[in-house]
């Protein structure tokens, strides 16, 4: 099982993000979508919003799950697990 890591601020998420969600959802095994929280940025959304909104226009099928992170990237791949990043 592939599991591919999409990270991003996504404030807010537009189609470009969409489509590239929905594209790695048709090619790898699981697509976890990491929202950024960075407190030094000022963002339209909370993090949690952001999470929701992904959630709620997201169309890419079951084996996509979208969570926030704080800190690094790195710590996110470990512990999901991640193959890919895109």
């Amino acid at each position: 099982m592939i599991t591919a890591l999409v990270p991003g601020s996504f404030d807010p998420p537009t189609n470009g993000h969409l489509d590239i969600i929905e594209r790695c959802a048709g090619i790898f095994d699981r697509v976890v979508v990491a929202v950024a929280n960075n407190p030094s940025k000022s963002p339209l959304f909370t993090a949690d919003e952001r999470v929701a909104l992904l959630e709620g226009c997201c169309s890419a099928g079951p084996n996509v799950a979208a969570q926030s992170f704080d800190g690094l990237l790195v710590d996110v791949v470990a512990r999901v697990g991640a193959d890919v990043i895109v």
